[in-house]
């Protein structure tokens, strides 16, 4: 008689508005999006789960260009570049919204597996890390390009 291994609980799926909140702004035609952690233990969820591939997936056909990740673990923080996203920039689009400012609300509304008991581990800590992924790319893009610093705009 053979004993079955015990079931493992499934994987919950929970939106990001449970897990963290969100804050977006505009820069020429790149939108900014930041994701904060509410709580530190869920930080590794979210740099697990919320990769540059699966933001521009969630935003296809709302934006022209890539996706950029910036990992910033002592905010237990993400922030978002949402190149192309809105339409020329704030003085000269003729969107709703043309700062980006719902960006933030929609990115929150992405559902994401969080294992068992719905929750992450663990903490943050490190340099900031960056990913980038472009909307069009093929499967694999958003890979992590960590180690490498972003150049700095003066």
């Amino acid at each position: 008689m053979s004993k079955k291994a015990p079931a493992r609980p499934a994987a919950t799926r929970v939106r990001l508005v449970e897990l963290a909140h969100a804050r977006s702004g505009d820069k020429g035609d790149t939108a900014n999006v930041g994701l904060i952690a509410r709580n530190p233990r869920d930080y590794p969820l979210l740099v697990r789960e919320v990769t540059a591939a699966r933001v521009a997936r969630h935003f296809r056909g709302m934006i022209a260009g890539p996706v950029e990740r910036y990992e910033l673990p002592n905010l237990y923080a993400l922030n978002f570049l949402l190149h192309g996203a809105l339409d020329g920039g704030g003085t000269i689009s003729l969107k709703t919204d043309a700062q980006g400012k719902v960006l933030s609300t929609a990115l929150l509304r992405m559902e994401i597996r969080a294992g068992r008991g719905g929750r992450g581990g663990g903490g943050g800590g490190g340099p900031p890390q960056r990913q980038t992924a472009d909307e069009h790319s093929a499967p694999g893009a958003g890979k992590s390009t960590r180690g490498k610093t972003p150049k700095k705009n003066n």
